[in-house]
């Protein structure tokens, strides 16, 4: 290629559907992955070199403005990753990028300079120690002398000002290397016949291959992780462990940190500071981690040495992005993994139905741990039927007299309830004018404890209204349960005993969470009030039985995976029942108690159920038998919404796609957008992407797209 004629490709870090070209520089090749900073509209952007291209010699270009790196930010196979996950969803490669990487990195700083291991007397220490040093001084070179080398989180913090003052002069240096050991403590705890059987076939994996490993709660999944990993761990390879929400994560840390040694293990998370999550990022990519556990994002950590990931709860829903990049977690795991030629473990007491499809056909290895670790028995089902029921906070009597019958045994009750504040709704009780949200389509929550009414999808708040905005009446009413008023009721009616309520309200800050567990822990008797939070993960001993409030949620809605999403739910809480040497109960409280779905549900098992909403999906011709995308599109005027989903209709490959609407979404008006859909169905995920690829461009091209922000939504799993 004429380098007269040559132009570099950047996928500058922006949300536009387009490569930019500039004009290389006069030294040096710059590789694929390395960022630049280039000119870009009236400023400068950082951009994420992508290749070279030849240019008509008519163009003129824009220089590069700094060449940022001297190498790539990620591995080959990560930029591989990036670019499948943009074409995939058919998402912006420079914002791809820029979901891909540290904020710091995508806002131009530099890979931070790896942090001393430890600190030792420099081998001329003799002759530059000051000749009459401080008291601290002095100490710091006492501290320093009984050890070869003192690690830096045990030097005191007093004398770490002196220390750094110590190591410009040079009677102390810092040690960059740290060589872990090469042994790792094996499990504490005996493997059952299952266990053991899961381990050794992860142990012999090799090469590509994904692993379904499906276990009942309180099977010990966890454990077969560890054990899984341990050979890996002790011949210096890395370990990437993805957790769907970050309330799992310190606890699955401290199990690592105690059975591998803190050095090893770190945690990557959105709740980290910009500086933290980059020093963690840099520290794995220098291959100092071995083990990395985190959220949806670190999937893209780079891991110089990986040789096996494993996604925990891999049905979780919170894996798939659902702003900007909607990208799985999930899936690009299996995709990394085999870009990497390694083996993936997916971990779930309730897999997804996708999952469950791929492991039937073969596509998936599957591995069943079908009793609990501890041998104790799955709980009991009881379905509690609240038709004519006199209900106390929404709790029945029956329910009622179970809590009570527990904590007079001094066990603990968890009392599950999916919904946050006081109660969901306010209405009119001469009209019956229910308090909406002035933005969303939505009703607003009352939060009695801050007296104040809030929105859950955009975050408006407003003050109790002084009368009914419809007919002016003062008769204004809650309507509805949710955990405040609940953890209210239990307070009256068990006013000695310790309640605790975990969720978003409760809990301020990213420490509370572990607080609350470790005084559960305690075994004493008490009740756990909770939502999501509290659904899976957590191993509480001492709790013998689970109510769920309100168990009809998910059976009526438009969203098709409601169903598959309740299944899962009680299936995870009720599993926190029982984990030890007391037998568990759960009661499942129902204006419904025939439904079908329940009376699977009853009989304790998650396969029959399941395996009947997958025959459900098979004739439908939905998920995982058919190929789904959504086209969502939202404005402040519904015209230019219903304008822009018509034409898009009028692009739409006919002969490849079948497509439904426009349909208004779930929750037609959002933060003050209108918002409408199309739902685009295919036989197979091959033909979708084929007919995305020819209908995105004419997208793009439509002068009503001008007047409507629209996103693309390949393999959804929340309809909202």
């Amino acid at each position: 290629m004429n380098a007269e004629n040559t132009c570099i490709q950047i996928a500058v870090m922006v949300p536009l559907r387009r490569i930019f070209s500039y004009a290389p520089p006069s030294e040096g090749r710059l590789q694929p992955g390395m960022r630049v900073r280039v000119p870009f509209g009236k400023g400068s952007r950082v951009g994420i070199v992508l290749g070279y291209a030849s240019c008509p010699p008519d163009v003129t270009l824009k220089p590069i403005s700094q060449v940022l790196d001297a190498h790539p930010v990620l591995p080959s196979a990560l930029q591989q990753l990036v670019q499948f996950g943009a074409a995939y969803y058919h998402h912006p490669i420079g914002d791809a990028w820029a979901t891909a990487l540290p904020t710091l990195l995508r806002q131009g700083r530099p890979l931070p300079e790896p942090a001393p291991q430890g600190y030792r007397l420099s081998i001329d220490e003799a002759q530059t120690v000051p000749r009459q040093p401080g008291k601290l001084q002095q100490a710091l070179r006492e501290h320093l002398s009984t050890h070869r080398v003192v690690r830096t989180t045990a030097i005191p913090k007093e004398l770490r000002a002196t220390l750094r003052q110590a190591v410009r002069r040079g009677w102390i240096e810092a040690v960059m290397e740290d060589t872990p050991p090469t042994q790792v403590a094996p499990s504490p705890h005996c493997l059952n016949t299952e266990q053991a059987s899961a381990v050794t076939q992860l142990r012999m994996a090799r090469g590509f291959n994904a692993w379904l490993l499906e276990g009942v709660t309180g099977s010990g999944k966890t454990e077969v992780y560890l054990e899984a990993i341990r050979p890996h761990l002790e011949s210096g390879a890395q370990i990437l462990i993805l957790v769907p929400e970050i309330g799992l994560t310190p606890q699955l840390v401290e199990r690592c940190q105690m059975r591998f040694g803190a050095r090893r293990v770190a945690a990557l998370h959105s709740a980290q500071s910009d500086g933290e999550r980059l020093r963690i990022w840099a520290a794995a990519a220098a291959g100092r981690i071995q083990v990395i556990i985190g959220t949806r994002s670190a999937v893209f950590v780079p891991l110089p040495r990986l040789a096996m990931i494993v996604v925990d709860e891999e049905h979780d829903p919170s894996f798939k992005q659902q702003n900007g990049w909607h990208y799985s977690a999930r899936d690009l795991a299996i995709q990394r993994a085999s870009l990497e030629n390694i083996p993936i473990v997916l971990g779930s007491a309730t897999p997804s139905l996708e999952s469950l499809h791929n492991a039937q056909k073969g596509r998936y290895r599957h591995l069943q741990l079908r009793q609990r670790a501890t041998s104790a028995d799955l709980p009991v089902m009881t379905i509690v039927p609240l038709r004519r029921e006199n209900l106390q906070g929404g709790i029945s009597t029956t329910l009622l007299t179970a809590c009570k019958e527990t904590l007079e045994a001094g066990n603990q009750v968890l009392l599950f309830l999916n919904r946050r504040g006081y109660a969901p709704a306010v209405l009119c009780h001469d009209c019956g004018h229910v308090v909406q949200c002035p933005r969303c389509s939505a009703p607003m929550t009352w939060h009695r404890r801050q007296e104040r009414l809030r929105c859950h999808h955009c975050g408006h708040e407003s003050r109790w209204p002084q009368a009914c905005p419809a007919c002016h009446s003062t008769a204004l009413i809650t309507a509805g349960q949710g955990t405040e008023q609940l953890e209210e009721v239990l307070r009256q009616r068990f006013p000695q005993t310790p309640i605790w309520r975990i969720d978003r309200d409760a809990l301020h800050d990213r420490d509370s969470l572990a607080t609350a567990v470790a005084d559960i822990r305690q075994n004493r008797a008490a009740i756990l009030v909770g939502t999501q939070m509290l659904a899976k993960g957590h191993h509480f001993p001492a709790v013998t039985l689970v109510g769920i409030i309100n168990t009809d949620q998910g059976l009526f809605s438009a969203d098709f995976r409601a169903p598959e999403r309740l299944l899962q739910t009680v299936v995870q809480v009720a599993g926190r029942a029982g984990r030890e040497e007391r037998p568990g109960q759960v009661l499942l409280q129902t204006h419904l108690p025939e439904h079908p779905l329940l009376q699977s549900l009853a009989r304790g098992d998650y396969r029959p159920p399941a395996e009947a909403l997958l025959n459900e999906r098979r004739a439908a011709g939905l998920p995982p038998f058919a190929a789904l995308t959504l086209l969502r599109a939202e404005a402040h005027q519904r015209y230019r919404v219903d304008t822009f989903l018509s034409a898009a209709c009028q692009c739409v490959p006919p002969a490849l796609v079948e497509i439904s609407g426009p349909l208004p979404s779930l929750m037609e008006r959002r933060a003050g957008f209108e918002r409408a859909e199309l739902w685009i169905q295919a036989p197979n995920r091959t033909q979708m992407q084929k007919a995305l690829n020819l209908w995105l461009p004419q997208l793009a091209g439509l002068s009503s797209a001008r007047h409507v922000r629209w996103t693309l939504d390949v393999d959804p799993l929340l309809i909202t």
